[in-house]
């Protein structure tokens, strides 16, 4: 029996903990950014031949003047879609992320940060889950670059629903935005009316023993993680971060949290170093100095496999999450 207190004010999927239809997060993108061109005639998209991979294909199938391929070069990508931004136009530059921003870091910085372009920087096939491409495409540093970037609003969905309203937020907030997404097919776990907002946390469900932060699809993880720890009398609040960037994130509602629980993890498909872990260490840092426990990449590349199975394990699986916490707020 699930004793688990739910926030019934963001409305999850009613079926949280049976069979949960599984999308990719890059779908709710594509199939956004196809809404919003229609309203919009000034929003142009770019790629580097990976169009039906990031899903941007819907684009340029509907709006073939507005689409531009430029081939595997990235880093030109950068310069054509600032060139377009400076014209006006609103750009989406979607590819891999190991490639975007892997590879046009530079001109992501210098041609669209510092000059304060408005490109949404779109980064699909993120984290682990990128499977059997193995470790030279598993971007598990991209977040530590991009908000480590001025002007840099860093959006992390959880699934393809949220992931559809992401991608609206990003639109409608002038100036650079990075959007991380997932090509495995992950659990919609969220609803039409569950609240989405650039710069808020949703909590997921409440607790008093232990504070679960998560970004991106291992936020539904991290909801089955805490099912888990109740069967050791383990009550955990679990939070779902997506804005990560330092001018935007949700500082309150992480200290709120800590200061009730006493007791923070974070749980990420990232390195440790540089992503949700250390932004959430610097703000108890400062502000509330709270144990935390970092759970995610512990600074290694990953290897090939099927995304899952690559998620269970590096331990990013709900029971593997679950006995690393029992073990931190119980001690043994």
């Amino acid at each position: 029996m699930i004793f688990m207190e739910i926030n019934q004010d963001i409305n999850l999927n009613k079926d949280l903990f049976g069979k949960l239809d599984s999308i990719p997060t890059r779908e709710g993108m594509g199939k956004a950014i196809v809404d919003i061109a229609t309203n919009d005639e000034n929003v142009f998209c770019v790629t580097a031949d990976v169009a039906e991979s990031v899903r941007v294909h819907y684009f340029a199938q509907k709006f073939p003047y507005r689409f531009i391929q430029c081939g595997v070069a990235e880093q030109n990508m950068a310069g054509v879609a600032a060139g377009l931004a400076y014209a006006g136009k609103t750009v989406f530059m979607a590819a891999y992320g190991v490639f975007n921003p892997g590879r046009n870091y530079d001109q992501i910085r210098v041609a669209i940060c510092y000059a304060n372009a408005n490109v949404k920087v779109v980064a699909s096939h993120t984290g682990l889950t990128v499977g059997p491409d193995g470790a030279t495409h598993q971007a598990l540093e991209d977040i530590g670059l991009m908000r480590g970037l001025p002007r840099m609003t860093v959006v992390y969905p959880s699934d393809s629903i949220q992931a559809y309203k992401a991608t609206y937020a990003i639109y409608k907030k002038k100036g650079p935005c990075y959007l991380r997404l997932s090509r495995e097919k992950m659990p919609v776990f969220t609803t039409v009316d569950t609240p989405f907002e650039i710069g808020k946390s949703n909590i997921m469900c409440f607790g008093e023993d232990v504070t679960i932060i998560s970004t991106g699809p291992l936020v539904y993880e991290a909801i089955q993680a805490a099912q888990i720890l109740e069967n050791y009398g383990i009550r955990a609040e679990v939070i779902d971060c997506s804005t990560l960037s330092y001018d935007d994130f949700d500082k309150n509602t992480i200290i709120k949290s800590a200061k009730k629980t006493g007791k923070v993890v974070t749980v990420e498909e990232h390195q440790i170093v540089n992503g949700l872990g250390s932004a959430v260490a610097e703000v108890l840092s400062e502000n509330y100095p709270t144990k935390v426990l970092r759970i995610g990449m512990n600074m290694q590349f990953g290897e090939s496999g099927e995304g899952i199975e690559l998620l269970k394990h590096y331990g990013l699986w709900r029971d593997k999450i679950a006995d690393k916490i029992k073990k931190f707020v119980m001690g043994d």
